[in-house]
């Protein structure tokens, strides 16, 4: 239902069935993954003017992806993460994908 690189890749969905018969297809809901349970490759220290998505496109090559962010920080307002210069981040795997052995390290 979602793309691989989506925060709701892999969530299970579910039928809610209308009064008419009718059947609606939803996401079950996401809950946050438990930070130390993910695989750190990183940190990234919040400078001033920092913002997620740029964070994200340096940091994994993608700005979507700072819903990562979110997860490794354990943050439920993402926006909280950037207000303080100087904090550090933890740059993560999301859930399930586990490092690689490869020569160059992790992802």
């Amino acid at each position: 239902m979602f793309e691989r690189t989506s925060r709701y890749h892999g969530i299970a969905t579910a039928a809610y069935t209308l009064p008419d018969g009718r059947t609606v297809p939803y996401v079950r809901r996401r809950f946050l993954p438990r930070p130390e349970e993910l695989m750190t490759i990183g940190e990234h220290i919040v400078a001033p003017g920092d913002r997620l998505d740029r964070i994200a496109a340096r940091r994994y090559g993608d700005p979507e992806q700072s819903w990562q962010l979110a997860d490794a920080n354990r943050a439920m307002r993402p926006e909280d993460l950037t207000a303080a210069v100087g904090r550090r981040l933890r740059l993560t795997l999301p859930v399930g994908v586990p490092a690689t052995t490869e020569p160059g390290g992790a992802r």
